[in-house]
């Protein structure tokens, strides 16, 4: 219980995440995180609480606190019986005495609110619970500190508390059935422990404004938190917290029991509003809509469970988003401009529309003219970009392969940076941008024959140029440093998108069976694939320590489960995707990631693990392609003895 995390998420970018035991260990750790701007402007506005339950056997806490140096306060504390994720958050407590009480958290999907409950399983006169909130006003990136500019005394109306911490910070709305006693104190040196090991600020202060008191033994204990940005309050003047949390909790009840599975639910987590459209969240608790992240994620989060219409949105949002031949890589929250920085997102989202059109046709659902024309017109601007040249370097050259990079840029998906120095420039041609280029320009087909030539050349050229035989598999990256010539025989993952998780394979026969072997014996763990070897030099064994430290492991070894869904779709397309391999896929590669959802963010799949045993989870621990991945798998291993086999492409020639 200790090393997993649960989420709980608003659809508008904002959410609230903990941990099991209750112990708050990240800055993230919160009740109420608010998207200000959605999905961006992440404000950290209610940071927990501290609980405890009076009987007439004495007052035991419900949570405890850690504080710095390293003390674990209070000592004498309620046992957590049983916890679990399902439908939402919910702890068993029982007490010394016997007593046993129930606390569950659930947030509301499309409003900043965050509900507390506490109800007592077995009776006991006289019972009473204290909550005291723990309240901030930061961005979800920063900490909080001891100061006098924080406003502590609540607007008070009824049952309703407004705190309104700072000048241009969202409003801290309380709905209870309780009673508020004002109480101000600031906790200090709140001690964060998953801060401290990632060599980071790990300490913070918080405002505790006052007490909400209940009578447990009368009746459950609401209590609701909510932001408001607006001012005109959060809820209506004849709302009750009893009747708005059980509305609240019956909706959430009936939504997420319509999701087909655990897993298809934990997809619905990363799909949040963006204007009046919709985008992908690349992963909680740091990361907002990323370009790469959002595309590759889409096929498994949407096209693999049959939302096609959210793909359609998702994908017509960033249709106009196109310049320069490229879709940008990444909106940064402060709202300064969009960032161009990857010569891989935008096929990706090529890719992605190729996809969404064959299965869009497989359903029947129909796309409008205009709706066609402006995805065709998107795909085209960018084939025709990278073919002209772009940013970055990013052109085809005379061979029909794509050469992209400039010192100080990485625009592959291996993208840290480390000490101001880049750990895996890629600069030339890298083995998975041929991949993926290969595909998009069979996606622009559909709408001009004139790609085909291209197309060939660069099947021919890749087939020329990036095998290695002495390893049997492919070279990392060729023309490296744009020398003609110049290969990286480094082994890492990128190669098997040559041969699976994209539509259609640039490389097969002997040579794909070669390098999937490879792949194989060489990178494979439980959790993913290693991004490098293990003997290679460079290596990595263990993801960990500060920003340098990590940075330079993030690509050097650690292991990242959404390759899996590559190499499995490449592992079963060297076998012709029989059963008995869909069987020996399901239970080798499959599994051991649906074992992990009961890990690290529970229901959920992390974003790395280390690359040696026994492969720690590590990174982002709710990851969108991780998950959309393990979706995708879970349908090419699917054990009905009639082969799937995927939409036959349409072609649509303008006239």
């Amino acid at each position: 219980m200790r090393n997993t995390e649960w989420l709980e998420t608003d659809g508008l970018g904002g959410f609230a995440m903990g941990s099991a035991d209750g112990i708050r260990r990240r800055r993230y750790h919160g009740l109420l995180i608010a998207a200000t701007t959605p999905p961006t402007g992440r404000m950290m506005l209610a940071s927990g609480f501290e609980a405890a339950v009076t009987t007439a056997s004495g007052r035991f806490a419900l949570n405890t606190q850690h504080y710095a140096p390293d003390v674990i306060h209070p000592g004498l504390r309620a046992e957590i019986e049983s916890f679990t994720h399902e439908p939402w958050p919910t702890w068993t407590f029982r007490l010394p005495d016997g007593t046993r009480l129930r606390q569950e958290i659930v947030m509301a999907r499309g409003r900043p609110q965050t509900c507390c409950t506490w109800r007592l399983l077995t009776p006991v006169p006289g019972a009473r619970l204290d909550v005291r909130p723990f309240l901030c006003g930061r961005d979800y990136h920063s900490l909080h500190h001891e100061n006098a500019a924080f406003a502590l005394e609540p607007e008070s109306r009824g049952d309703r508390l407004t705190w309104r911490p700072y000048p241009g910070v969202p409003a801290v709305a309380v709905l209870s059935n309780g009673r508020y006693r004002h109480e101000p104190q600031w906790y200090r040196n709140f001690l964060y422990e998953q801060e401290r090991a990632r060599g980071l600020d790990d300490t913070e202060d918080l405002a505790a404004p006052g007490v909400l008191e209940f009578d447990l033994d009368e009746r459950e204990a609401v209590c609701i938190f909510a932001a408001d940005s607006g001012g005109t309050g959060a809820w209506s003047d004849d709302a009750s917290a009893v009747t708005l949390g059980a509305h609240l909790r019956r909706s959430e009840q009936q939504r997420r029991a319509a999701f087909a599975s655990p897993l298809h639910r934990a997809a619905d987590a990363y799909m949040v509003q963006r204007g009046s459209g919709l985008s992908i969240v690349a992963g909680y608790p740091w990361f907002t809509d990323w370009g790469r992240d959002t595309f590759i994620a889409l096929r498994g989060l949407c096209l693999a469970t049959g939302r096609l219409d959210d793909a359609r949105k998702i994908l017509m949002g960033w249709a106009d988003t196109v310049s320069e031949g490229m879709i940008p890589n990444r909106f940064p929250d402060a709202g300064d401009e969009p960032e161009f920085n990857a010569v891989d997102a935008s096929l990706w989202y090529v890719v992605a529309v190729g996809e969404f059109l064959d299965a869009a046709q497989a359903s029947g659902m129909k796309l409008s003219r205009p709706q066609e024309a402006r995805l065709a017109a998107a795909v085209t601007a960018i084939v025709e970009g990278y073919c002209r040249g772009t940013r970055y370097g990013i052109r085809m050259e005379a061979d029909g392969l794509i050469a992209a990079g400039v010192p100080g840029q990485q625009l592959t998906w291996m993208d840290a940076r480390a000490g101001g120095r880049e750990v895996t420039p890629r600069i030339g041609k890298p083995v998975e941008i041929q991949a993926l280029w290969y595909n998009a320009l069979g996606v622009a087909g559909r709408w001009s024959d004139r790609w085909e030539g291209v197309r060939e050349r660069c099947q021919s050229s890749f087939a020329a140029r990036f095998w290695n035989e002495l390893r049997g598999c492919l070279y990392d990256v060729v023309d490296v440093d744009h020398v003609v010539g110049r290969s990286d025989p480094s082994l890492r993952p990128n190669q098997v998108l040559a041969i699976g998780g994209l539509p259609e394979a640039l490389l097969r026969g002997d040579r794909a069976a070669r390098t999937v072997g490879v792949v194989e014996r060489e990178l494979l763990t439980p959790l993913g694939l290693r991004t490098l070897a293990a003997g290679e030099p460079g290596f990595v064994p263990h993801y960990g320590g500060g920003p340098d430290q990590r940075d330079g492991a993030y690509h050097q070894g650690t292991v990242w489960p959404w390759l899996t869904g590559a190499f499995v779709d490449a592992w079963l397309r060297v076998r012709g995707r029989a059963l008995a391999a869909r069987r020996e896929a399901r239970q080798r590669f499959v599994q051991p990631l649906l074992d992990h959802l009961n890990d690290a963010g529970l229901g959920h799949v992390s974003e790395i693990a280390d690359a040696v045993e026994p492969h720690t989870p590590a990174g982002c621990p709710f990851q969108a392609w991780s998950v959309g991945e393990l979706l995708r798998m879970e349908a090419m291993t699917a054990l009905d003895d009639a082969d799937a086999a995927a939409p036959k492409r349409r072609k649509v020639v303008r006239t």
